[in-house]
């Protein structure tokens, strides 16, 4: 699928999050397409912010499509968003073409030692990993959020989206027909702290709140 072809008209609003700041994120690691690495106090503070801010916007028990990624990061961020929202988290559907980019060898390593060892592991102008040796392209990841998009286009109402800082940039991307970021060969929308939510509304972004919480990739 073409990531910069025009999408199927959507149905409806899409609010697409990150998750919270994980123990990964805090010590410094690549976490990639890892299954559980936990949420710290901040990120679940920052799970709590934008609860607060969805249920601001939106009220109590709002007609919303839960989704996520499979990863437990994701799912204990929309666990304490759902508590605010007073929505059922077991209704949430989770599917793993939301997973994070693969960092292949690199999966689990400290940025520090790679960045010893020479690799270029951060485009610092694009906010952006580069891909690692047996990972993940961005192609690969723009193809496979334009399955999932394709799938959902005729989903009636509006869905709530948490997902991973990679993915959620090339998912936004592909949702609002950026450019492909030069040398990554695929759209990536800019990067927001985490705590952040976006509102994309027939292929326009807007910030629906601005987090407080770091911003690496």
């Amino acid at each position: 699928m073409d990531s910069n072809a025009p999408m199927p008209p959507r149905k409806g609003r899409d609010f697409i999050a990150r998750h919270g700041e994980t123990v990964f994120n805090a010590a410094g690691r690549l976490q990639g397409e890892h299954a559980h690495t936990p949420l710290t106090r901040a990120g679940f503070a920052q799970a709590d912010e934008m609860g607060r801010a969805l249920r601001e916007t939106l009220g109590p028990r709002p007609a919303l499509a839960l989704w996520a990624s499979p990863t437990g990061r994701a799912l204990q961020t929309l666990a304490v968003i759902a508590e605010h929202l007073e929505l059922d988290w077991h209704a949430a559907r989770t599917d793993s073409r939301l997973i994070e980019i693969d960092m292949g060898e690199w999966g689990g390593r400290y940025y520090a030692d790679l960045a010893a060892e020479g690799a270029r592991v951060i485009d610092r102008a694009a906010g952006l990993l580069f891909p690692a040796p047996a990972g993940e392209s961005y192609p690969e990841i723009a193809t496979r959020v334009s399955g999932w998009l394709a799938d959902t286009a005729g989903d009636e109402g509006d869905r709530l989206v948490i997902m991973h800082g990679i993915s959620s940039r090339v998912l936004r991307g592909v949702m609002t027909c950026a450019a492909d970021v030069p040398g990554f060969g695929a759209p990536a929308a800019p990067g927001l702290p985490q705590g952040s939510v976006v509102m994309i509304e027939r292929g326009i972004e807007s910030v629906a709140h601005l987090g407080l919480g770091h911003a690496p990739a």
